[in-house]
This record gives C-alpha cells, sequence and structure tokens, in this order.
C-alpha cells in the first residue's frame, strides 16, 4: 500500500520542544496531507483563559472555564505567503501569542483539565474522519487516534530541545534565558507525563524518532520512507 493508493492518518506524539509541529507541517506538505496542530488547539485555549482572568498564579477557575468552553471555536486557516496553517481563536488570528512563553508556562495546566481535553478530543477525531491527515500532540496515537496507519514517537535529549526552544524565541525577539526554558520543559515533562487525563506515553505500535542529532531534512526523509513502506 502506497500513499497513492490511501490517504493515510499519521500520529505524531512526543515531548515538547522536539520539533514535532514543524515535522509535521512539513511532512503534510511534501504529502499535500492536512495538517492539524493539537498542541495549537491547547495553547488556543489556555490564551482564551487568560484573557478571561480564569488562571491565577497555578489556580484555574475551572466552572468558569467549563461555562466558557462553548464559546471558544478554534479553526486553521492557510497563510497564502507561506502555505502554512495558522489558528485562529474566534475568528482572531492568534498563531503568534500562543507561541509565547507565558501561554507555554500554563498550557500543561489547562491541558491536564478532563473536559478541555474530551473537548478538543471531539474536534480531532472529527477532522482526521477523512483521512489525509498529519496530527501531531502528546496522546494522538494513544487516545485521539488509536487506529492510525503510522503513529511516531518523538524524543530528544531535554538540553537539546531547550536550545532548539531558546533559538526559536531569540529569533522571534523575545527575551528569555536559556536556563528559564530547562526549568519550562522539565515542567512540562512532568505534568505531560504524570497528569491524570491522557498522560503523555509511547503508544505500543508507535515508531520512536530521537532526533537529538539530526536536521530536520534527515527527520523529513526518515518519516517518509516509513510512509513508503505503508
Amino acid at each position: 500500500m502506497s500513499k497513492d493508493q490511501k490517504k493515510l492518518v499519521i500520529a505524531i506524539d512526543g515531548y515538547s520542544s522536539c520539533g514535532k509541529s514543524t515535522i509535521a507541517k512539513d511532512l503534510a506538505k511534501v504529502l499535500n496531507y492536512i495538517y492539524i496542530d493539537t498542541g495549537a488547539m491547547y495553547r488556543a485555549v489556555t490564551l482564551f483563559a487568560m484573557k478571561n482572568n480564569l488562571i491565577k498564579n497555578k489556580d484555574i477557575d475551572l466552572k468558569r472555564l467549563k461555562e466558557l468552553l462553548p464559546q471558544v471555536k478554534i479553526t486553521f486557516k492557510k497563510n497564502p505567503v507561506t502555505n502554512l496553517n495558522e489558528t485562529y481563536l474566534n475568528g482572531e488570528n492568534v498563531e503568534k501569542e500562543i507561541r509565547r512563553l507565558d501561554v507555554s508556562n500554563k498550557v500543561s495546566m489547562i491541558s491536564a483539565i478532563g473536559f478541555v481535553r474530551e473537548r478538543l478530543v471531539e474536534l480531532q477525531r472529527e477532522m482526521a474522519k477523512e483521512g489525509g491527515i498529519v496530527m501531531d500532540g502528546r496522546d494522538i496515537g494513544t487516545v485521539v487516534l488509536p487506529d492510525a496507519d503510522l503513529k511516531i514517537f518523538m524524543t530528544a535529549k531535554p538540553e537539546v530541545r531547550a536550545e532548539r526552544r531558546y533559538k526559536e524565541l531569540k529569533e522571534k525577539g523575545e527575551e528569555v534565558s536559556f536556563e528559564e526554558i530547562m526549568k519550562n520543559i522539565a515542567d512540562r515533562d512532568h505534568m505531560d507525563t504524570t497528569r491524570k487525563e491522557s498522560p503523555l506515553r509511547q503508544a505500543g505500535d508507535a515508531i520512536v524518532l530521537d532526533n537529538s542529532n539530526m536536521t530536520p531534512e534527515e527527520q523529513l526523509e526518515w518519516i517518509i520512507d516509513l510512509v513508503n513502506k505503508k
């Protein structure tokens, strides 16, 4: 079976700052598939909660968030210049806002909430029904799309991930320290792997990609080879 015979459903999971989104976007572009950034969906809900003052330090107004969640509309629209999907929250382009460090520091709290995950998983499954999609996140192969045709679990050394994230934020003009990024990654790893709702774990039939010493081009070639074998 080749990608020409069937539109595959491809699930990419893994730790934060592993480059999941970058490789998923590139793969979708090469295959002419739809890319669904589930992490952006959780970031959008986090941004919504922040803008509505629902997060105070480490406390979330769960009652109010549950009441307001039906108002949250998340869509992806292709940027005609970059040809990449960008995230819209209630009709507003929030692609840059959701990548800020203050959002990153709170997204694991929001993604651990059962009713948030339940709602977004519904939306994600609906998006994947027709096939021909690449979806990345933390629990795609284990919870969201357990029957995906190809599952990849990405990982890399924490210091490598921190360096990549540090460079990315500095290039965007954000004032951050390497130590701050390392702490953010360690905190997110802990929360993602120990949370009660859909913790980050490798699916039994997922193929591991440790990209600590790989370029994006090498990773893409590696994954396309797997797709061609399908």
